[in-house]
């Protein structure tokens, strides 16, 4: 599956912990305009540079965001409930744009 992005498409990155700092910081040194992230409790604060909120519809709100990565833990995606709250949120918050998932280590069943 390929996802496109174009030169107006803005990305929040839900889940700035080890892997979605790194690949928010490649994406952004490839030219991708990502523009924020989103965790429970980090709105106001920033990471590695990027401004962080506490939701997505605080993210979109702020930022206008139309798209979305979601990294989320392995043991949470192994469930598929944290997973599947961050893609209801991100539709819930009028994401309209691309929703896209990166989780490693995630057992196959």
């Amino acid at each position: 599956m390929s996802i496109l992005l174009g030169a107006s498409t803005t990305v929040i990155v839900q889940g700035m912990g080890r892997e979605g700092r790194f690949h928010a910081a490649r994406m952004k040194e490839y030219g991708t305009k990502v523009i924020g992230g989103v965790g429970p409790g980090t709105g106001g604060t920033e990471r590695d540079g990027f401004p962080m909120f506490d939701t997505v519809a605080a993210a979109v709100d702020a930022t206008g965001a139309n798209a979305s990565l979601i990294f989320v833990p392995a043991p949470g995606a192994a469930v598929t409930t944290t997973a599947r709250d961050c893609l209801t949120r991100a539709r819930i918050s009028g994401m309209n744009g691309s929703i896209g998932r990166g989780t490693t280590g995630t057992p196959r069943s």
